[in-house]
């Protein structure tokens, strides 16, 4: 057993600590039959053979005292000045290896001010490098002189962490701003800013792209605050995103912030709304253009596999869906509804995309149709028409399925909506009859006319929705009013007694 061994932990209990000066006295007649210590090292070893039995002793006694006075300071709920001994060469004490150092680890509120380290001042906060004037008056001066110096130490500072780019265009570097309605930031500068960027050399723009990276790897843990939230809404408005070159980090700013929390979302969707309609306008293109070449890559080599990136199109499409609902909440909206539209994906296979939302829903596999707002009307009435044949077949299928289960012959009709309607009663009659066959409405349409022999191969059935149509849109019908100045039919003003010939329009539509 070495003499470190046999020395009371300093945070042993007090008992523990008392006892020691009692053990010392029994066993200090053994201590000149121990063996040596050991050390790891040499450089130990060599400085314990220069020291003497005295210091080791002094070491002993030193640990003694401070075991002493704790307890001491304990049982006089009082603070206690440690005296230390004056150790001329800490060289000569043995070492403690880690695991030690670890068990005898105590809080920092039972040391005395003596063994406390002093605390660390607080970080200093960026000051803002420059004012909108002053960085002007620089890119004019370095476009005259072609000396970029100056505007590439900007930059440089600037985009190098996310409470740099808060010091350099919040209004108030000391103000909070924890509003919904003021982002805080000088949306003016930011925009001269992005503006003079791109007529800047390209070492300047690598040093920007250099800095978001840093900032995005940097800011990756923990939780948000508004300032970062601020960062967030600074970069994503970057022109330089507009390069597939940059996809790469464009991807990630664009993962962050879809990762972001639903109260997070919550302030960056009413600072999107106060974004000038040029910008905002570029920010939903530039969203666009992204989902676009990531589909359909002009030159693939230049993304990554889209196994390896998988989440790069349902990152974009929430950071487009909170923009969208921006929009909404302005009136008149920023943009028309559709700009919204990618017409990209009238291209992909859009039964698919359906198929994928109706059988998983919102939940953690993408579908396109979960954000229905970038799918074009065109795509929609496909994705429409094609499910409404489906159903067909499928209710279809089930009819004649039923049939031969309850062993009757099966009947082709059954595999139709066949509609007998007379000509001169016709609204009252389709009416009637959809009534009537309301499990059939999804069935392919028969229209047979009473008292006239035809087979109905699709043009009876053109006829009745022409003849219905007119009958129904006629002014003296009284259902329906005409606006000459929007083209567009109206609900008459009229008070309708029977609401069931509106139901039947709207089963026609």
């Amino acid at each position: 057993m070495s003499e470190v061994d046999r020395v009371p932990s300093p945070a042993a209990p007090p008992a523990v600590a008392a006892t020691a000066p009692e053990e010392k006295k029994g066993k200090e007649p053994e201590r000149e039959k121990l063996p040596p210590i050991v050390s790891a090292g040499a450089g130990a070893t060599a400085g314990l053979d220069r020291g003497s039995k005295g210091q080791i002793s002094t070491f002993s006694s030193f640990i003694s005292t401070v075991n002493q006075k704790k307890e001491a300071a304990e049982n006089r709920s009082s603070p206690t000045h440690l005296v230390f001994p004056n150790i001329k060469n800490v060289r000569d004490l043995p070492p403690i290896c880690l695991d030690v150092r670890q068990k005898q680890r105590i809080s920092i509120d039972a040391l005395s001010s003596e063994m406390k380290t002093p605390v660390l001042p607080e970080p200093i906060l960026p000051v803002q490098p420059k004012t909108m004037k002053d960085f002007l008056e620089d890119v004019e001066k370095a476009k005259s002189s072609g000396d970029w110096k100056t505007v590439h130490d900007f930059y440089l500072t600037m985009f190098d962490s996310f409470p740099e780019l808060n010091a350099a265009f919040k209004k108030d570097a000391s103000a909070s701003f924890n509003t919904i309605e003021d982002s805080g930031i000088n949306a003016k500068f930011v925009n001269a800013v992005y503006d003079a960027l791109l007529n800047t050399p390209q070492d300047i723009q690598k040093t920007v792209l250099k800095g978001i990276i840093n900032s995005l790897l940097r800011e990756w843990k923990g939780p948000r605050t508004k300032d970062d939230l601020r960062a967030y809404f600074i970069l994503l408005q970057n022109p330089q995103f507009n390069n597939t070159s940059t996809y790469v980090i464009y991807a990630h700013l664009l993962r962050q912030i879809a990762t972001l929390v639903e109260a997070d979302h919550h302030f960056l969707v009413h600072w999107f709304k106060k974004l000038s309609q040029k910008r905002f306008k570029q920010l939903v293109e530039r969203l666009l253009q992204f989902i676009s070449l990531r589909l359909f890559p002009a030159k693939p080599e230049e993304f990554p596999p889209i196994s390896k990136c998988s989440w790069w199109i349902p990152s974009a499409s929430k950071v487009l869906a909170l923009l969208n609902t921006a929009n909404n909440l302005v009136h008149p909206p920023l943009i028309p509804y559709t700009d919204f539209y990618n017409s990209t994906l009238d291209h992909i296979d859009l039964m698919e995309e359906y198929h994928t939302w109706q059988s998983f829903g919102n939940s953690h596999r993408f579908s396109f149709c979960q954000y229905p707002f970038v799918i074009s009307i065109a795509a929609k009435k496909i994705i429409i028409q094609r499910d409404s044949e489906q159903q067909m077949i499928s209710i279809a299928r089930q009819s004649l399925v039923d049939k031969v289960s309850r062993r009757q012959r099966p009947d082709m009709n059954m595999l139709f909506l066949n509609m007998k309607v007379r000509r001169t009663h016709l609204v009252s009659d389709s009416l009637d009859e959809l009534t009537r066959k309301r499990a059939d409405l999804k069935k392919k349409l028969k229209v047979t006319f009473v008292g006239e022999a035809g087979l109905d191969m699709g043009g009876l059935t053109k006829e009745w929705f022409l003849l219905l149509i007119r009958q129904i849109f006629h002014p003296d019908y009284g259902m329906f009013m005409y606006h000459k100045d929007s083209y567009c039919h109206w609900f008459s003003s009229f008070k309708c007694d029977n609401y069931s010939e509106f139901r039947l329009v709207g089963i026609y539509a």
